[in-house]
């Protein structure tokens, strides 16, 4: 599989044409954003961890029944995937109240919810990636009715399988995002599983295993994300 050219460069990840038109190449990065990129680092050792962390997590989900992007880890940082129309709806689930969800309805951090939430977000950050609903993504023409059926369906089941797969590692899976694309007319699971995408709390004390580490400035970004690829016993 060879890189030909540079397709996309986001905050997070190069993507690369190849000599399949149905393939691409994922190059993850160090590079670290928040606040819709208002605030820009670096993770040393991130895009490694995040790729091989993905990576994994794709496969356990794709015995569960939830097609995947993924295709062939190439290297570290580098993975083949099929090549998707993202569709432009982010996919938050969540399982305790945390970050927005907490400051926007007045509770604290941690509680945790009877039954685990799903929202969704309009992919665009010219906008700042706006909560909307099924309504909106119909009206906007984003999906359709059958398609955000398919993704809501896939979305819970994602959960269900992280939430006890992380559960058996000690940590709490707080809340997550994460996207879909369509893949000659299948809706399938994109983008990635990382702690950038994920809520991860340790289970006993409570700390914080990801990027509020950076958003919220409270020190040991790496080791969190180290300790977390340390749990999952990746070799």
């Amino acid at each position: 599989m060879e890189k030909k050219e540079l397709l996309y460069e986001g905050k997070a990840k190069k993507v690369f044409a190849t000599e399949d038109p149905d393939v691409l190449i994922v190059d993850y990065k160090d590079d670290a954003t928040a606040f819709n990129g208002l605030k820009k680092g670096t993770i040393v050792g991130k895009g490694a961890i995040n790729n091989r962390m993905t990576n994994h997590i794709f496969k356990i989900l794709e015995t569960k029944g939830v097609p995947t992007h993924y295709i062939e880890e190439l290297s570290d940082r580098e993975t083949a995937v099929k090549k998707v129309e993202i569709v432009p709806l982010e996919v938050i689930i969540r399982n305790f109240s945390a970050g927005s969800f907490a400051k926007k309805m007045g509770m604290e951090e941690g509680i945790k919810f009877k039954q685990p939430t799903l929202e969704f977000s309009y992919k665009n950050d010219d906008l700042g990636d706006p909560f909307i609903n099924k309504y909106y993504a119909l009206a906007l023409d984003l999906a359709t009715e059958e398609e955000i059926n398919t993704i809501e369906k896939y979305a819970f089941i994602v959960n269900d399988v992280m939430r006890e797969y992380f559960d058996s590692l000690g940590i709490e899976l707080i809340d997550f995002k994460i996207e879909f694309g369509r893949y000659h007319g299948q809706i399938i699971l994109a983008d990635e599983v990382s702690p950038d995408t994920c809520r991860l709390w340790d289970k006993e004390t409570h700390e914080k295993l990801d990027k509020d580490r950076f958003r919220r400035d409270l020190g040991n970004v790496e080791d969190a994300y180290q300790e977390v690829f340390r749990r999952l016993g990746i070799h």
